[in-house]
């Protein structure tokens, strides 16, 4: 079985061949500036580019847009017509329980608790 990794291939070349090597590479980069500089920046190689800068606002001009904005939605809210105001019930009560009922529940759970006690239980 034949290895055609790039250290394998290294290793069974002779130093008049990785010579050779060398020379080709240094001719290939050479002959690649040459196109570079007749083409312009079109061919330039790859070259690693620097970050992009991120773009920050300054606060005058978030203030700006943020009042505009609020002008914006200011006649979009305003030019609605109004409808004749209807009257809006009493806010329905969340969740309560009547008297009655918590005594019901108070006089359940002295009950369960007497009832433990007697047991000699000290937890339900």
């Amino acid at each position: 079985m034949i290895n055609f990794s790039p250290m394998s291939l290294l290793k069974n070349l002779s130093a008049k061949q990785l010579r050779q090597a060398a020379d080709l590479k240094e001719k290939i980069s050479a002959l690649e500036g040459q196109l570079s500089h007749l083409l312009g920046s079109a061919a330039r190689p790859a070259v690693a580019k620097a970050p992009k800068k991120k773009f920050t606002m300054s606060a005058a001009a978030k203030a700006k847009i943020s009042a505009a904005a609020k002008l914006r939605w200011a006649k979009v809210k305003g030019a609605k017509p109004t409808a004749t105001p209807k009257a809006s019930p009493a806010p329905k009560k969340k969740g309560g329980m009547s008297a009655a009922g918590r005594a019901k529940i108070s006089a359940a759970a002295k009950a369960r608790w007497a009832k433990a006690k007697a047991a000699g239980k000290k937890s339900l």
